[in-house]
């Protein structure tokens, strides 16, 4: 091991005391109700949030992005709301409210380090954002406190399903809303470009009756739509929020209008109509709006679930597989088979529907953990959430751009499975009867011959009555 000879003439004593005043130059000393502790010289958080990261030291996970953005919103509105009562003075409502609006930008998502497993009512993230507010508002001129006026009118217990309702509604109306939209539209236009491309139905995975390849994609546009509509029916208990209800829901240390007005506050500011819930106490008791958003979330990622693996198979091959469908190559698909390309995009969306699917379990179990007037697991409903819509979201955008609109259509493929498929004597049914049908349709697979030539043999039908009864295109129709 080298030696550094420059240090090692410095006398122990001299070196112990440069080290310890190094040390202390790079934390300060803060204080709250507990006593001191030390925290980052540079942090803009202070006490609590400090003893919050030495506490839970977990799994590295923060909070996210849309969270603190939501913090950001409710911390502004409820100053705005304090000085509109006459509670806070115009020069720290002004100050605490400029503060707020640096945890929406996104410049401060640094200044939040506590794990999301941390104390079920997300006390130690509200805390967290009081304290760097308070911090960013205090001025040689002006004292300003992370709870008595930061948090005034507020309670952790509040606050946080309020951030959670707020988070969640944005995300949905800027992010998984669009998102969808984009989706439905981009299978709407190849659905209706392929409205005359007819092809072999399969149920069971075995073949079926024709339909067109436009019917077939219609299915997953509806499929879409009908979750956008779904989501959008949860939006009306979403934006209600608990703000008001303080500690235990009966909104003490508050005025009675207070979650009214920061509702409405929140509602000029991003332009959704937030409202106060009817009944706070359940507002801070229960989390059932959540699992029922979360419930919804999954509903879609069983939709995209489907959708993706209706992709993989029809673009599986090109040889040994189905071959309907060429995905665009966006990659290799080997480190060691040349020239091979997989369905990337679609493995990336059904991997996010996992991912979802386990989230609203979480979620589901977080959401019964409602003890009398306080729900404990708030933090981990927040993070799954917000992930499950933000995965989502940009899930379906990788279909609607880079999926859907390039895929090609192999015709012959399509033309030549269709042809020989034997179930098209189901059209023959009121003809020559069920058990006749089956015997053609026997025959055919064994013989790899067409149904129309083993119908010709086995039936009194002229071809001419056979090619319009069995005709593929006059099948698709109702």
């Amino acid at each position: 091991m080298a030696i550094n000879h420059r240090l090692s003439s410095i006398p122990l004593d001299q070196f112990l005391a440069g080290a310890s005043v190094m040390a202390k130059s790079r934390y300060r000393i803060e204080k709250d109700s507990m006593g001191e502790i030390r925290v980052p010289a540079k942090a803009l958080y202070q006490a609590q949030t400090q003893r919050a990261v030495n506490n839970f030291q977990i799994s590295g996970l923060k909070l996210p992005r849309d969270l603190i953005r939501a913090l950001g919103l409710i911390k502004q509105a409820c100053a705005e709301v304090n000085f509109e009562l006459g509670l806070l003075d115009p020069k720290r409502s002004k100050a605490i409210q400029q503060a707020s609006k640096k945890l929406v930008s996104g410049e401060l998502d640094d200044q939040f380090p506590i794990d999301i497993f941390q104390t079920g009512s997300g006390t130690s993230s509200n805390m967290n954002a009081n304290e760097v507010i308070a911090t960013l508002a205090t001025s040689n001129k002006l004292a300003v406190h992370p709870n008595d006026h930061v948090n005034l009118g507020q309670s952790s217990n509040d606050v946080f399903p309020g951030a959670i309702h707020v988070a969640a509604c944005i995300a949905i109306h800027e992010k998984l809303l669009p998102a969808l939209l984009n989706l439905e539209a981009a299978i709407n236009d190849k659905s209706e470009s392929y409205t005359d491309i007819v092809k072999t139905g399969r149920t069971h995975l075995m073949d079926a009756m024709p339909l067109t390849l436009g019917q077939e994609m219609s299915a997953w546009s509806s499929q879409i739509k009908n979750n956008r509509y779904r989501i959008q029916s949860t939006l009306t208990r979403l934006q209600k929020l608990a703000l008001g209800g303080t500690a235990v829901g009966t909104g003490i240390n508050t005025p009675a209008v207070f979650g009214d007005r920061v509702a409405d506050s929140l509602q000029a500011i991003t332009g959704i109509r937030f409202s106060k819930m009817e009944n706070l106490f359940e507002g801070l008791s229960s989390q059932d709006t959540a699992v029922e958003t979360s419930g919804q979330l999954k509903v879609l990622a069983v939709s995209l679930m489907k959708i993706a693996n209706d992709l993989r198979w029809m673009n599986s091959g090109p040889l040994a597989g189905l071959g309907e469908l060429t995905l665009p190559a966006i990659q290799p698909g080997s480190s060691i088979m040349p020239g091979k390309v997989n369905p990337v995009i679609p493995e990336s969306v059904a991997m996010v529907c996992a991912q979802v699917m386990g989230n609203d379990c979480t979620i589901t179990i977080a959401g019964q953990s409602g003890n009398f007037q306080l729900n404990v697991m708030l933090p981990v409903i927040a993070y799954n959430l917000l992930q499950s819509i933000d995965i989502l979201a940009n899930s379906s955008q990788a279909l609607a751009h880079k999926v859907i609109p390039e895929l090609i259509v192999n015709t012959d493929r399509l033309e030549q499975s269709l042809a020989r498929n034997p179930i098209l004597v189901t059209a023959l049914n009121s003809v020559i009867g069920y058990e006749l049908g089956a015997k053609i349709a026997k025959a055919a697979y064994q013989q790899k011959r067409t149904v129309l030539e083993v119908a010709l043999e086995m039936t009194e039908l002229d071809e001419q009555e056979l090619r319009r009864l069995l005709d593929p295109a006059s099948l698709t129709r109702s």
